[in-house]
C-alpha cells in the first residue's frame, strides 16, 4: 500500500504539472485578441484543455506537500527544515526567475521577442524574488514562494490539532474567495490545501478517496468543469466576482479529487514505469516551462500558426509533450556539464548517477 501511494504521488505530480501548460500555451495572440477569440471551437479547445488538466494542479501539489511534511518527523526541527526548504524550493526560484529575466528579457531586447523588459530596479526585485506581486514573466512562480510560506508554518502547522487546522484552511478558503492574501501570501488557497493535506494524512484519506467508486470521484468535477467553462468563457456574467472565485475554488477541488483517483489507478497500467522515470524532471519542468514557451512557442508557432489557424489545436495539444523532450534534453545535457547546478535547479531532484 505504501509503495502504490508512493508511486500515486509521482505520478499525479506529472499529471498536474504538464497540465499547468495548457494554463499558459503559446497561442501568438494578445490579451485583447483572445477575448475577441472568446467562444470560438479553438480557444474552447484551449479552455477544456485548461480546465481538464491544469485545474487540479495547485490543489493537488499543495495537498501532497502538506501529506508529504505531516509524515516527516524533520518538520518538527524548525530551523534545518526551513533551511532545506529554502534550498529546494525558495532558491531554484530566485535562480528559475534570474534566468527568465536573462533569457526572455534578453530575448526580447536583442531579438524584438514581444516579451517584458526591465522598467526599474523594484521591476527587477519583484521578477527575481516575488516580493509583493507575480511576476510578469515567470507567471507559476507565486506558487513555489506560497508554498515556501506554508513551508516556514509547517513545524508549527504539524502540532496543532486537526480542529484547528480545519479552521485555518476554512479562513484560508475564504479569504481566497474575498481576494484577501496580498502581499503576505498571493494565493490563499495553497494554504487551505497545504493544511487539508495534514488533516489527510492524520485521517489516511489519501487511500479512501482512492477506493471511492467512479461516479463518486469523478461526478463533482464532472458536473463543475462545465459551470466553470461557462463562466470563463461565456458572454455572460451569471455571478459576482466572490461567487466566481467560490465557483473556480470548488472546481479546483473537485479537479484534484478527480486527478488522485485516477492516479491511483495508473499505477497499475503500462504507463507507470515511464510515469515513474519521467517524475524527477518535473520539478525542473515546472520551472521551466514558461521560459520554453516564451522563447521556443513563437519559432513552432510559424509553422502551425496562431490560435485560429488550421494546425493550431495540433501544437496546442502537443505543447506539453514538446516542453518534455526539450526539458529531459536540456537537463541530461546539464548532469553532464555542470551536476551541481541541475541538482540545484531541480530542487534536489536531479543528481548525477
Amino acid at each position: 500500500m505504501q509503495s502504490r501511494r508512493s508511486d500515486a504521488i509521482r505520478i499525479a505530480r506529472v499529471i498536474c504539472i504538464a497540465g499547468i501548460v495548457y494554463v499558459h500555451a503559446w497561442t501568438g495572440l494578445s490579451g485583447y485578441e483572445l477575448d475577441l477569440a472568446r467562444g470560438t471551437p479553438q480557444e474552447t479547445l484551449r479552455w477544456v484543455l485548461m480546465e481538464g488538466f491544469g485545474r487540479s494542479a495547485v490543489p493537488l501539489l499543495g495537498l501532497i506537500s502538506g501529506w508529504l511534511v505531516a509524515g516527516s518527523s524533520r518538520t518538527r526541527h524548525w530551523g534545518p527544515h526551513v533551511a532545506r526548504k529554502a534550498r529546494t524550493i525558495l532558491l531554484p526560484m530566485v535562480l528559475w526567475n534570474a534566468l527568465a529575466v536573462l533569457l526572455v528579457s534578453g530575448a526580447a531586447w536583442q531579438l524584438g521577442l514581444a516579451a517584458p523588459m526591465p522598467q526599474s530596479v523594484r521591476w527587477l526585485v519583484e521578477e527575481l524574488f516575488i516580493v509583493t506581486r507575480p511576476p510578469d514573466i515567470n507567471v507559476q512562480m507565486p506558487f513555489l514562494r506560497d508554498l515556501f510560506l506554508c513551508m516556514v508554518l509547517a513545524p508549527l502547522l504539524v502540532r496543532l490539532p486537526s480542529k484547528a487546522l480545519a479552521l485555518l484552511a476554512l479562513a484560508a478558503g475564504t479569504c481566497h474567495v474575498l481576494g484577501i492574501g496580498p502581499p503576505v501570501i498571493l494565493r490563499a488557497s495553497i494554504l487551505m490545501f497545504f493544511t487539508i493535506g495534514i488533516i489527510a494524512r492524520r485521517a489516511n484519506l489519501a487511500e479512501r478517496v482512492a477506493a471511492w467508486p467512479a461516479v463518486v470521484a469523478l461526478s463533482p468535477f464532472v458536473v463543475l468543469m462545465p459551470l466553470h467553462l461557462y463562466v470563463s468563457i461565456g458572454d455572460a456574467r451569471p455571478f459576482d466576482d466572490a461567487s466566481t472565485a467560490a465557483v473556480d475554488l470548488a472546481a479546483r477541488v473537485a479537479a484534484s479529487l478527480a486527478v488522485w483517483w485516477l492516479a491511483w489507478r495508473l499505477v497499475a497500467t503500462r504507463a507507470a514505469p515511464l510515469l515513474r522515470r519521467i517524475e524527477p524532471y518535473m520539478f525542473f519542468y515546472f520551472c521551466a516551462h514558461l521560459i520554453l514557451i516564451w522563447l521556443l512557442g513563437p519559432v513552432v508557432g510559424k509553422l502551425t500558426g496562431k490560435l485560429g489557424s488550421p494546425l493550431y489545436p495540433v501544437y496546442l495539444i502537443g505543447q506539453p509533450f514538446l516542453i518534455l523532450g526539450a526539458v529531459v534534453a536540456i537537463a541530461k545535457g546539464l548532469l553532464m556539464v555542470a551536476p551541481g547546478l541541475a541538482e540545484t535547479l531541480s530542487g534536489g531532484r536531479l543528481k548525477r548517477a
